[in-house]
């Protein structure tokens, strides 16, 4: 058996996350094969053929595959798939759009957000916004997984000579849908999905000028800045700083919540972290209940001191 792993990218590094789905494939137990696909994507490929489990990458390389469309991204993958009993993807806004596909296209079901391999063909994932888990066994002779990337270390070993680099020459039919733009927020702060350290902001905020009170502290720490989606929703900052399940899933080393009561849609995006420190004015939030350290005081006091004592 062998397990085809769909690598996320930018065209020119890795992302993360494509770490993390190789350590799920890794526990699968089978041999392992990375597609990646894209435009100008020859340097993904090279350092994909020396992550250490892979035997083979398979290299995409066109304009189809420029934007991962569903359409171009799913006819691929299924064209692909005869020789594949698993095929895996990390969690994101792209494979959400293929995968599904894939798994329709080959007439099978799919098991998304993974947490956990258990076997081969069963694996767990968190269900009602992370408060239950459930154990998932796959039936189908063909497994399509996509893999919760906070749930899963980041397989960082690399070998010392590259595996081989196949070309795939299928080009998949583009006309059903077309990329019209890209809205990208630049920000010299760490990306809010793989930071290590996250700085987040709620509603107790209390207006988008107050979070600069949050982005001073995330800089002294060099921290990504997340938000709730009541503040979000309240216009105090952009939705792509969301936390939670219709947000960002994270699991940072630190994580630092401001003003941010805890709601469940929200604690289903970070309890994962592995240390949770909790701002709010009050003692009973629910955000206490998973903080490895809580204060009850008024964030407009103890932001600013934190802040001057870095």
């Amino acid at each position: 058996m062998t397990t085809l792993l769909i690598a996320e990218h930018n065209s020119s590094v890795l992302s993360s996350s494509t770490l993390s789905a190789l350590t799920a494939a890794q526990v699968i137990g089978n041999e392992i094969h990375v597609l990646v696909a894209g435009k100008n994507i020859e340097s993904v490929a090279d350092a994909a053929a020396r992550l250490s489990g892979v035997t083979k990458v398979l290299c995409a390389n066109a304009d189809t595959y420029e934007y991962a469309l569903a359409e171009p991204m799913g006819d691929l993958v299924v064209h692909l798939s005869a020789s594949y009993s698993h095929i895996v993807a990390p969690s994101n806004s792209e494979s959400k759009d293929f995968m599904p596909r894939v798994a329709a296209l080959l007439d099978v079901g799919q098991v998304s957000d993974i947490s956990a391999v258990l076997s081969a063909d069963q694996f767990k994932r968190p269900i009602y916004a992370g408060n239950a888990i459930a154990t998932v066994t796959l039936l189908d002779d063909k497994k399509v997984i996509t893999v919760r990337a906070s749930s899963f270390d980041k397989s960082t070993q690399q070998n010392d000579q590259a595996c081989v680099v196949e070309v795939v020459d299928f080009i998949a039919d583009s006309n059903l849908s077309s990329w019209q733009s890209d809205d990208i927020t630049e920000s010299a702060r760490p990306d809010l999905a793989s930071a290590s350290r996250i700085v987040s902001g709620g509603r107790g905020v209390g207006s988008g000028d107050n979070f600069a009170l949050v982005e001073a502290l995330a800089d002294k720490l060099g921290a990504a800045v997340g938000a709730s989606r009541a503040a979000v929703d309240a216009g105090f900052v952009s939705n792509d700083l969301q936390v939670g399940q219709t947000g960002k899933i994270v699991a940072p080393d630190l994580y630092m919540a401001f003003g941010i009561s805890g709601a469940i849609q929200h604690l289903a995006g970070m309890k994962d972290s592995k240390v949770i420190v909790a701002v709010n004015k009050d003692e009973d939030a629910p955000i206490f209940q998973v903080a490895d350290y809580g204060l009850v005081g008024d964030l407009f006091d103890v932001l600013p001191e934190m802040t001057s004592k870095l």
